[in-house]
């Protein structure tokens, strides 16, 4: 009898043991915190970007911490939803729902996975990806994906057999860099190509590196938008001079006409985009040295032609600022290190507190 006890302590320490820990891994030494598949909270760990699902959801992609699907038709307490329990724990830096309706995980440490609803497929370079680290996944107007990749851009068309769907451009078709970090096709059908070297224009047969009237390229591009002109806004770094073994860099928003370039101010642009009234919103480090504060801003549509708009601050943070978007009720929804907010207006809500709706903060805007 006393044999049949000790076995049962023994079992009842191991179930204790495995339900205390199934909702924690470590991958690679770093320590992440996998949430219950639905909850009342989202991530809190950091939120790269931030997409728009259907039927009014949003999608989030945070770092080591999950996608998760927002539906705010849904239960209060049911509003977020892990989508990726069951592959674990990655990277996650992107996220897109396809006109198909599948949706598309990029990490920058296990390559890509789709997901249809019911099962996932895996993308790796085994598969034919440029490369496992994905900064990005863009769909463009023929429903061709494009990945931004650590190994150069990918192109994957889906229709297409495997072993014949995907296409690489690396430095040796002509790319100006391998480490891609934003995929964009403007109305006319050209694709822009944010890289942490220099950005470049890609017309379906020759990649061109756009320049300023100095002839200076423009560098370490993150985030780059259309508005409803067809103008092309991006941040970027530009490469003036050096210095003995020192470069002279500056960081700053630029606008592009579709014939000229042009400056806007020295503030940093991680991600941009264009609300339905026609502002402009920017997150990222407000310095030229890039020292500091990150910002959420809001560029005045009314302001926009001019060569000094107004801009509004909305939430400074001292570290990084993510992804952005706005939601159909028109609210601006960004990440952060932390977790991912939003902004109605008025209020800032952050959704990694366990009942957001008792964690309102009213932030200097």
């Amino acid at each position: 009898m006393m044999y049949y006890s000790r076995v049962y302590a023994l079992f009842l320490l191991a179930v204790l043991l495995i339900s205390c820990g199934q909702n924690q891994k470590r991958v690679d030494g770093i320590k992440s915190e996998i949430k219950d598949t639905v909850t009342a909270y989202g991530p809190t760990t950091m939120v790269r970007n931030v997409k728009k699902g259907r039927n009014g959801t949003i999608l989030i992609a945070a770092s080591w911490g999950g996608v998760f699907r927002y539906d705010p038709k849904r239960a209060f307490e049911k509003r977020f939803t892990n989508l990726t329990t069951k592959i674990g724990s990655h990277r996650f830096w992107d996220v897109l729902e396809d006109r198909q309706g599948n949706l598309w995980f990029a990490s920058t440490d296990a390559g890509v996975y789709r997901f249809n609803g019911k099962s996932f497929q895996h993308f790796t370079t085994d598969e034919g990806l440029a490369n496992n680290a994905v900064m990005a996944v863009y769909e463009d107007k023929a429903g061709i994906l494009w990945f931004a990749t650590g190994g150069g851009v990918s192109r994957y068309d889906p229709s297409q057999p495997e072993g014949k769907s995907f296409r690489n451009f690396t430095t040796k078709e002509g790319l100006p860099s391998n480490h891609i970090t934003t995929i964009l096709e403007d109305r006319t059908g050209k694709i822009w190509i944010g890289t942490r070297g220099e950005t470049c224009v890609y017309d379906g047969k020759t990649f061109t590196v756009p320049r300023t009237k100095e002839g200076k390229a423009f560098t370490n591009v993150w985030g780059i938008t259309e508005d409803k002109q067809g103008h092309i806004w991006f941040g970027a770094t530009i490469i003036k001079a050096k210095k003995g073994d020192t470069l002279v860099v500056t960081t700053g928003l630029w606008h592009y006409d579709g014939s000229t370039f042009t400056k806007i101010n020295q503030r940093g642009a991680s991600a941009i985009i264009e609300d339905r009234k026609g502002n402009l919103w920017t997150t990222g480090d407000v310095q030229p040295n890039g020292v500091g504060a990150w910002k959420l801003l809001r560029y005045d549509q009314k302001s926009l032609s001019s060569q000094n708009p107004t801009v509004t601050e909305i939430m400074s943070l001292g570290k990084m600022l993510c992804g952005i978007l706005e939601a159909e009720d028109g609210s601006i929804w960004f990440g952060s290190i932390h977790g991912v907010y939003r902004y109605d207006g008025k209020t800032i809500t952050d959704f990694k507190d366990k009942a957001p709706q008792d964690s309102l903060k009213k932030l200097h805007q």
